[in-house]
């Protein structure tokens, strides 16, 4: 009976090992006959346009390194991966590789010699770039001056930099996509739902992450706390943290061009986004993508009506006690009201309105506490060169005198939110500092 028992383990064993291998291994694509034709100029410009599209040179670009030349460290919580050399240079870049090694990456996650890539790199996004794209963005990769760097080793713990942990992790949450268009819907909004998904990979950031670091669907827009920079990417559903739903399109796709709205900033890592990619697409693209989100919120925000009716209650703000209002008040105008005004109506084009703000008002309260921390500037872009930039607070003002400050602000000028606590600040503190 035991031997039995055992056996059937090893069989269980096997069959399970065999699967993965296929469901990982078995794509089917033949990378030994590359393709002769000859790219065009033009398919070498729409693979530029489209690397800005997917903000390839943010993560492929090391600080103070040529452009797209790799090795630029990503933190993850299972340790740092480094970004690979997609210049054509022989010995560390994509030299060796053909177009058909450049669509396996892409749509599969497979590497030159066919290793499965760590899933830091979206390719649960860039699986649905058609063909035609990836071949356009392959020639443009190929037309750049080669550069010799070579991707240093990743250092993840293990078990989770193995190949075997790549191969669990691919079969659970990835599976290849193939864009097809929704007839249902106009062709702008399936242009807005093809860029968002696929090389904007919005989903990567403003979706929720599991402790695996697992995804939902590409177009799952829900909001999540960004790993190790512990930035929180709002909903895009969401009428309380975006307001997407009630936006006029052409303020949202202002935003994706410039960084900064009636209403709305952008702030966080969002910033290298709008910098390095949407601020260069044409504008009936980031009208097709603003078209898209729009219609997505509406449609979450019609759905949040019609579950209201059973939905708990939700919770009453925490109410500031009058220590607090008097020193959030006095902090304020001593730190704060010189730029962002005595009524939080801010400084168009240089500092954001404070009051009747979607971001001040979130119940998630990261960004706010570590804006004041740390400070930082709005983003550069051709309208605005010379950013206006927000000094860090962190050595100048206590937990208690930031949760004050924000308080008030969060209280104030019709602004409904809840109070906020130096244990509230402290935890931002700490999550910094891990």
């Amino acid at each position: 009976m035991m031997r039995r028992l055992l056996l059937a383990c090893v069989a269980l064993g096997l069959a399970a090992v065999a699967w993965l291998a296929f469901d990982n291994y078995g794509d089917g694509v033949d990378v030994s006959t590359p393709s002769t034709t000859l790219a065009s100029p033009e398919q070498v410009n729409q693979g530029a346009y489209l690397a800005r599209a997917g903000n390839c040179m943010s993560c492929h670009t090391a600080p103070g390194q040529a452009p797209y030349a790799g090795g630029r460290a990503i933190e993850t919580p299972f340790g740092t991966v480094y970004s690979s050399n997609l210049t054509p240079d022989d010995a560390t870049g994509l030299g060796r590789w053909n177009a058909q090694h450049f669509w396996r990456a892409l749509h599969h996650g497979r590497s030159f010699d066919g290793h499965l890539l760590a899933p830091a790199f979206p390719y649960n996004h860039t699986s649905s770039v058609t063909r035609a794209d990836a071949d356009a963005l392959w020639a443009y990769f190929k037309s750049l001056a080669p550069v010799t760097q070579a991707q240093p080793a990743a250092e993840l713990r293990w078990p989770y930099g193995t190949q075997a942990a790549f191969a669990v992790w691919r079969s659970v949450y990835f599976k290849p996509a193939n864009w097809k268009e929704q007839p249902q819907h106009s062709p702008q909004w399936n242009r807005g739902a093809y860029l968002v998904e696929g090389l904007g990979h919005c989903a990567a950031c403003h979706g929720p992450r599991d402790d695996l670091g697992g995804g939902g669907d590409l177009d799952d827009l829900q909001g999540g706390l960004i790993p190790v920079v512990n930035w929180y990417a709002p909903s895009l559903l969401s009428d309380s943290e975006t307001r997407l739903a009630q936006t006029p399109v052409q303020d949202t796709v202002q935003l994706l061009q410039t960084g900064h709205a009636p209403h709305a900033w952008v702030t966080g890592p969002m910033r290298e986004v709008v910098q390095n990619s949407t601020q260069y697409l044409s504008a009936a693209d980031v009208t097709a993508m603003a078209t898209y989100l729009q219609t997505r919120a509406r449609d979450a925000q019609h759905a949040s009506k019609l579950n209201a009716s059973n939905a708990e209650p939700a919770p009453k703000p925490r109410a500031p006690s009058q220590r607090s209002s008097q020193r959030g008040a006095v902090l304020y105008d001593d730190h704060c009201a010189a730029c962002h005004g005595k009524q939080g109506q801010g400084v168009a084009q240089a500092y954001p309105p404070l009051a009747g703000n979607a971001a001040v008002q979130m119940t998630q309260t990261t960004n706010l506490v570590q804006a004041v921390m740390y400070g930082g500037f709005s983003v550069t872009t051709s309208a605005q060169p010379q950013p206006f930039g927000m000094p860090p607070f962190l050595l100048k003002l206590s937990d208690r005198d930031m949760a004050d400050v924000l308080t008030h602000i969060r209280t104030q000028w019709g602004n409904a939110a809840g109070a906020l606590t130096e244990f509230d600040v402290a935890r931002v503190r700490e999550m910094q500092t891990r």
